[in-house]
């Protein structure tokens, strides 16, 4: 081949190590920042944590704890936030939405990024929809068809297309992801198992047939319905059973230490107030004589001066970092403060857009602050992602209300008489709550609560034993 030039124009994502260094800190959680911290204290001799004035933490008065905390409750705004043109955020282009988030904890960003070896821009953007739109189960939080319209128009991208990304998803790791429900995540994972597997033909005939009678354990009415041996029905049950009905699970990350949490909400003077944890808030300083000889000095060694630029970096990022943690869970505890009075029931519906477009950032840059951050608050401590909330289709509460709803009428309900899915749908229909009985299926199922008959079956044998 005769060798050519040529010219292309394009178009490539630029990124200064300051807002590298913005972003792994702002996805950093608590135990990984510690020792952030501690590193670049070892490792450079210009920085020092600013005087707390407490080494006996444990006798210092309330009054010293307030004041540290507010310290940081009260961060000036910076000139780097939503300046137009700045290396934080280019106009609406936030570059932070394009950047991959490295060995991030947000279980959505790992998956994107093994997705990002095979698919292109635009399908790895329509895979990032489907995944947006599932939830903590990895199942789709509304209707397909539904979903699959909304995206075509938002990313301009034809239908084929967005439901082929969709079943890219479902065959992928862990298999069953963006599932339209329990039956398609399973069909999804037996076809995902490698190899030849015994029993694969029957148990995709069982996953068709009457899930019901899978759920009851009714081997003899399934056998009689898939036309099959009864003993073939319970080895094709024992692969299903092998088979994870919450593939999204698998991607959260393993805890292995205290949860220590990073913001403290408190209710006092008939208001919620909420603050930095001081144990979690690292305080880093440049000492200012080092900074001022080194500002001064003109022949200073390049080493000493690759030293200062990153010590300025540092001190700067972990301020963007607490502010934009500060200013997320504030706008996060307004929205949900009945929850945090009256408990799950009282959980409203919630989206990262809703609070991004609150404080001014993109739902990327809250997506990051919010994954691995825990909130101690009166009911308890919980990860920030726990107040976002789906709103239930055609409903003006979210899912999580309605599970709690759902929990709560079973809890009551006549040991005797229990309630089926049918009569719960009706009694939240009462309270104005309008779902289908399929919708509280869901939410049963997800409490790990069996149905009615099944909930019957087991009071039977304490009635007998009773009399």
């Amino acid at each position: 081949m005769k060798p050519t030039l040529s010219t292309q124009l394009g178009q490539q994502l630029h990124l200064t190590p300051q807002l590298l260094q913005s972003i792994r800190l702002l996805q950093l959680d608590g135990l990984q920042l510690e020792m952030e911290v501690r590193r670049a204290l070892e490792n450079n001799p210009l920085l020092e944590l600013e005087d707390a004035q407490a080494e006996d933490a444990d006798d210092a008065p309330a009054e010293t704890v307030q004041l540290e905390v507010a310290a940081f409750d009260e961060l000036p705004e910076s000139s780097m936030w939503d300046v137009a043109g700045s290396s934080w955020n280019d106009g609406e282009d936030d570059r932070l939405q394009r950047v991959a988030a490295g060995e991030s904890t947000d279980p959505q960003l790992r998956v994107l990024q093994a997705l990002a070896l095979e698919l292109d821009e635009r399908r790895l953007s329509v895979a990032a929809f489907w995944l947006e739109h599932c939830d903590d189960a990895g199942y789709l939080t509304a209707p397909r068809d539904e979903l699959a319209l909304l995206a075509s128009a938002r990313l301009d991208v034809d239908a084929d297309t967005v439901e082929a990304v969709r079943q890219r998803l479902l065959a992928g790791d862990p298999a069953g992801l963006a599932a339209q429900d329990l039956r398609e995540c399973l069909l999804a994972q037996l076809a995902a198992l490698p190899g030849q597997v015994p029993g694969r033909p029957l148990a995709r005939r069982i996953l068709a047939s009457d899930l019901d009678l899978l759920a009851g354990h009714d081997y003899a009415r399934l056998a009689q319905a898939v036309g099959a041996e009864e003993a073939d029905v319970r080895e094709a049950v024992r692969l299903i059973l092998s088979l994870q009905p919450r593939p999204g699970e698998t991607l959260l990350p393993a805890t292995e230490h205290a949860v220590i949490p990073d913001v403290v909400a408190w209710h006092a003077d008939g208001q919620w107030r909420v603050a930095l944890n001081p144990a979690t808030t690292h305080r880093v300083t440049l000492n200012p004589m080092h900074e001022r000889a080194l500002s001064e000095a003109g022949d200073a060694s390049p080493a000493l001066r690759d030293m200062l630029q990153e010590a300025r970096w540092l001190t700067r990022g972990l301020s963007m970092r607490y502010e934009t943690l500060l200013r997320a869970t504030r706008a996060i505890v307004e929205h949900q403060a009945a929850f945090l009075s009256r408990g799950e029931e009282a959980m409203a519906p919630l989206t990262l857009k809703e609070i991004a477009e609150e404080i001014g950032m993109h739902e990327s840059t809250i997506s990051r602050i919010t994954t691995g951050k825990y909130l101690q608050t009166p009911r308890g401590t919980f990860e920030l992602k726990h107040f976002f909330a789906v709103r239930l289709e055609g409903a003006s509460v979210s899912g999580q209300a309605v599970k709690a709803m759902v929990r709560r009428l079973i809890e009551s309900e006549p040991a005797a008489r229990p309630l089926a899915d049918e009569a719960i749908a009706a009694l939240l229909a009462r309270q104005g709550v309008n779902v289908a009985r399929r919708t509280v299926a869901k939410y049963r199922e997800q409490l790990d609560i069996a149905p009615a008959r099944e909930r019957r079956r087991q009071h039977k044998p304490l009635l007998a034993r009773a009399g």
